[in-house]
């Protein structure tokens, strides 16, 4: 509770008169707040002191809570650093209403959402994402922005259609008789299975709160009027990933070349079934190059996501890594292998993302709505009819075709006619007539010009109202004013810091020296190990890391697919692009990779077609921004010739690098933490030297099952850290010095009183 201090002042005084009664005196209390904190003129109260406490508690270099005693320190300093930035006019510059008014557009848009609203529809697009639905529609088409008579006319024959439907007309039939649909007369209405986010929001709606075997009534979207039945609702079956092999097949092409697809598909089905490995027969068959890099595999999916085919071939496999008969879909043969399952997750692990996608689908013209309803009932709006009447008479046929312009008709002073007010604010018609010109997109042929025109009004005054609310948030909403307040508080300390101690800690090495000089035996170094240490669960790892490390660059156990040639063929052609691009996917992945390119020939090739296949490898990772220094040619001509003919033939690649922690991540990238490396310098109460003696040499020691091995090159002495050793180090406590040094000037110009007696009510 904060304690006042009342001035109390006598108003009325008594009347003197024996004769008369007196009235009670009267007595007005004024409340005075004393203040925190005085700094030069400006005054803090203990309310502002607690709103940036409890914002800002957590947001210090210390691992736990501030107190409310200890933070008062670095409120007063980031306050009377606020006010030199001031003084000298920092808040006035255009970069800094810039940079303001940047944050201050990010936070409106996040204050104005309707977060209740939101969260509202997640959690029914999450109940919905449970279940599958199936359903058909008819679609009666009238745009938007049609005249009121056809608009009328659509929903009528909506009405009609659905009358046919109740007594018993075929849903498939009337569908491809009457919709508007282009695909209905081939698909008699059906939609299929689907779920949430896969359809429009009304239509999902419509399908969600309907029996199986009802039609709905007329349901809006832009494109008209559509009656829908649902005819099945399932569990929603979960997320699959699967690997496929595909042999493509063009469906126009002839009756031989579909023979032959069928051909290859069986071939590679009876492969699978007589034991052959999976990864064999991707590499061998398929003709997705994309997924063929990474045996087959395709992108986890759900129902409605991929071709009906794949999907239910895919749904309809139960065992991990079972996989298909052959599938024929649009794009050719296709065996399916199961990879995963996964069932709907919880809520609290897809909220974030419903939340997304609720905003941005067409739910969100449901909260467009929403929030023009909210501003038309919480701002006065006042329109002017008859201003009104003068503009829409603007809006021609032109308007529907999007080469409007209310400049080739009239001459009228529009920027002096008031269409409307928002409290006391007027918006005048030249506002609105750029507004029209700059937003106007074609229109269907049946849209009424009269009605587009008034949409795009409409939009308007909600542009208008939300406009408004973001100029006025200051007023209507405390939260945002405080988080502003803090915002600007934070860019000018931001430039008074970088100005007087980030920036100057940096740059000026004179300072830092002597620093260092004054402080020297603040750094120091401990009696250190120079050591390589490695950790792997057999020796075997731990031995082949140890060879691996002997020179750098190291060789790493990671190769690239060969590249092979056809015979007297050294030209990088379509059929060798593939494993150059994995090679190039990989150096540049990784900077420090060094790639060794091994060229091959077969003994009745000429001398040189070795030499030249290595130098187009070359050529082409050069071409792709791979320089000469990171690659290794080595020709081995005839020499090392392969059992298999068309291996003689060969570019191959070996992976090095010159990091360490390189050759701990590919031992890695199978099993994760499987291996470590780690060198350098290690103090005596290092936890990863704990397990050794401190000692040069080498070292195994077996410690819960996991092998360690070290090999200190050498013992260093403790010593103090040279200047150049030091520096990173100084120049923190560099800055350190450099703020006290600021704070104190300040406080000379800005003298800080500290109210103890409020300072008390902190303490309790």
């Amino acid at each position: 509770m904060i304690n006042k201090k009342y001035n109390v002042y006598l108003l009325a005084l008594l009347a003197a008169g024996s004769c008369k009664t007196t009235a009670p005196p009267q007595l007005q209390v004024v409340i005075q707040t004393q203040p925190l904190l005085e700094i030069g003129n400006e005054k803090f109260s203990i309310e502002d002191y607690q709103e940036s406490y409890n914002r800002n508690k957590n947001a210090s270099d210390s691992t736990g809570e501030l107190s409310p005693e200890e933070y008062l320190n670095l409120y007063k300093d980031l306050k009377i650093k606020v006010l030199h930035a001031k003084q000298e006019g920092k808040d006035t510059t255009q970069d800094y209403k810039e940079e303001i008014q940047s944050y201050r557009e990010q936070l409106a848009k996040n204050q104005l959402v309707d977060k209740n609203l939101v969260e509202k529809l997640s959690n029914e697009a999450y109940n919905r994402l449970k279940q599958e639905v199936r359903a058909s529609h008819i679609l009666i088409g009238v745009s938007e922005d049609a005249s009121p008579a056809d608009t009328l006319e659509a929903y009528r024959a909506a009405i009609a259609l659905r009358g046919r439907l109740e007594e018993g007309s075929d849903f498939g039939d009337i569908a491809a008789r009457f919709s508007k649909d282009p695909v209905a007369a081939k698909t008699k209405g059906d939609l299929g299975y689907f779920t949430a986010f896969q359809t429009l929001y009304p239509i999902e709606s419509a399908a969600y709160s309907q029996s199986v075997g009802r039609v709905s009534q007329p349901v809006r979207t832009k494109a008209g009027y559509h009656l829908i039945k649902v005819t099945d609702r399932r569990t929603n079956r979960g997320m699959v990933r699967v690997a496929h092999i595909m042999v493509q097949l063009d469906t126009a092409g002839t009756a031989a070349q579909k023979e032959s697809a069928k051909a290859r598909i069986d071939e590679a089905y009876a492969l699978l079934e007589s034991g052959e490995n999976w990864d064999a027969v991707v590499e061998n068959f398929s003709d997705d190059k994309q997924s063929r890099k990474n045996k087959g595999l395709l992108p986890m999916f759900g129902i409605g996501q991929m071709v009906p085919e794949i999907e239910e071939a895919a749904f309809g496999l139960s065992k991990l890594n079972s996989y298909s008969k052959p599938v024929l879909t649009m794009y050719g043969w296709h065996i399916i292998k199961l990879i995963e399952k996964k069932g709907l997750e919880s809520y609290s692990v897809m909220a974030p993302s419903l939340r997304k996608k609720v905003v941005t689908d067409s739910r969100g013209k449901v909260l467009e709505q929403a929030n023009a309803k909210r501003l038309r009932e919480k701002y006065k709006i006042e329109e002017f009819q008859d201003q009104w009447n003068a503009v829409a008479a603007l809006g021609d046929s032109t308007i529907k075709t999007g080469n409007w312009d209310y400049l080739k008709a009239v001459s009228t002073d529009w920027a002096s006619v008031a269409l409307f007010k928002i409290e006391d604010q007027s918006y005048n018609a030249l506002s609105f007539l750029d507004y029209v010109k700059r937003k106007q997109q074609v229109k269907p042929k049946d849209a009424s010009p009269a009605i587009v025109f008034r949409r795009y009004f409409n939009e308007f005054v909600t542009e208008s109202l939300t406009d408004y609310e973001k100029e006025h948030l200051e007023e209507t909403s405390p939260e945002f004013k405080g988080l502003i307040d803090e915002i600007k508080e934070g860019v000018l300390l931001s430039q008074v810091m970088e100005e007087n101690v980030w920036g100057r800690s940096l740059t000026d090495s004179t300072g830092q020296l002597s620093f260092y000089e004054r402080n020297k035996d603040r750094y120091q170094f401990p009696e250190r190990a120079l050591a390589t240490i490695v950790s792997a669960k057999d020796t075997q790892t731990v031995n082949a890391i140890k060879k691996s490390l002997v020179q750098s660059p190291y060789k790493l156990e990671r190769r690239s697919k060969e590249v092979l040639f056809p015979a007297d063929v050294a030209d990088i052609d379509y059929e060798q692009l593939d494993a150059l691009a994995d090679v190039y996917i990989v150096m540049e992945k990784n900077p420090d990779y060094i790639v060794e390119i091994a060229g091959y020939r077969s003994a009745d090739e000429s001398d040189i077609t070795s030499a030249n296949r290595i130098r187009n490898v070359v050529n082409y990772l050069n071409g792709r921004n791979i320089p000469i220094l990171r690659i290794i040619e080595k020709d081995y001509g005839s020499f090392r010739q392969a059992a298999e003919a068309e291996r003689n033939r060969r570019v191959s690649f070996q992976f090095y690098s010159q990091s360490r922690s390189d050759v701990e991540k590919v031992y890695n990238s199978e099993t994760p933490d499987a291996v470590m490396i780690r060198d350098g310098y290690f103090a005596k109460d290092n936890p990863l030297f704990a397990r050794f003696k401190f000692q040069t040499g080498e070292q195994t020691v077996i410690d819960n099952g996991q092998i360690y091995w070290t090999f200190v090159q050498k013992i260093e002495p403790a010593r103090g850290k040279t200047f150049a050793e030091a520096r990173g180090s100084v120049i923190n406590d560099y800055q350190k010095e450099l703020e006290k040094q600021l704070v104190n000037r300040l406080q000379e110009k800005f003298p800080v009183k500290v109210n103890a007696q409020e300072l008390e009510k902190i303490k309790r």
